[in-house]
């Protein structure tokens, strides 16, 4: 297993996916041998020097805990980091939205996390161990890091992180859920994790099939209006943000605090719940036996 680069930066910066491509090597993606760093640094666009925000210490130090923490368990891994990444980098959405962050971050930062967490288990018919370079450059699903930022910005309620942990414990939720836009709607996201919390969804098959209805069910009907959510007042998000310069470490073993925003309105949580509770009644799940 390859670790970090000789060289890894002090401070975060962008790096284009254009840029990044010629460093994801065949030795790379078969985590045999990182890069050297040097040449990276030569291609990456620096963030503002007086944003307390891009030190890249308080990242490179949470994903060597995590892999000491989690050792061969690499999947618990997820519900530990999701949280603590988005409590530590504290950025907007239209920040997070720059896939350039989060190349640099995989590639130049961090590549000895992506082997770790990603590199796939040989099988009979891929007995080769490989990593998805969509975990080093994707989409925001499906990036090694941008995932977890945005299952923790997604599935947090106010500052309060424990859905998170429990979102990011299932793969199926992470994984297909977070694609659908209606994810954005917090009472959404917080009535699929009491669903789960609650054992109301049996997880794999049964999260692929709910999600689609729940999908198909928003075509026709205005969730806003079944469970309405409160104003979300920027000013709560600013004033965390800005006090990234003087803020502590995050917890190892206990859960930080996000942004001080309302939590979602219990009713419209409940509403939800049972709504979708029902749906997945008769929700298509393959492998499950209806009633006659």
């Amino acid at each position: 297993m390859i670790t970090q680069p000789n060289y890894v930066p002090e401070r975060l910066a962008l790096l284009p996916t254009s840029a990044l491509d010629p460093f994801l090597t065949e030795e790379l993606l078969k985590a045999e041998q990182v890069h050297g760093g040097i040449d990276l640094a030569k291609v990456v666009e620096p963030l503002p020097e007086d944003d307390a925000r891009w030190w890249v210490e308080p990242i490179r130090s949470l994903v060597e805990d995590v892999m000491f923490e989690f050792g061969e368990d690499r999947t618990r891994a997820d519900a530990w980091l999701a949280p603590r990444l988005h409590a530590s980098l504290r950025l907007t959405r239209r920040e997070a939205a720059d896939k350039r962050l989060w190349n640099h971050i995989a590639l130049a930062v961090a590549p000895d996390y992506v082997a770790w967490r990603h590199l796939s288990e040989p099988t009979a018919k891929r007995p080769e161990r490989r990593i998805n370079p969509e975990r080093f450059r994707g989409p925001a699903d499906r990036q090694c890091f941008s995932r977890l930022w945005w299952a923790a910005e997604l599935f947090r309620n106010g500052p309060d992180y424990e859905p998170v942990e429990i979102a990011c414990g299932n793969q199926d939720l992470i994984h297909n859920v977070i694609k659908l836009e209606l994810i954005d709607h917090r009472p959404t996201a917080q009535a699929l994790v009491r669903l789960l919390k609650n054992g109301q969804v049996v997880v794999g098959r049964g999260f692929n099939g709910l999600s689609a209805a729940i999908n198909a069910a928003g075509a026709t009907l205005i969730y806003d209006v079944l469970a309405p959510d409160t104003p979300r007042d920027p000013v709560h998000l600013r004033d965390w943000i800005a006090e990234a310069e003087s803020a502590p470490p995050v917890e190892r073993h206990e859960l930080p605090k996000g942004p001080d925003e309302d939590p979602v309105p219990e009713e419209s949580v409940a509403a939800l719940t049972s709504y979708f509770a029902e749906l997945f009644e008769t929700a298509p799940v393959r492998g499950r036996k209806t009633a006659d």
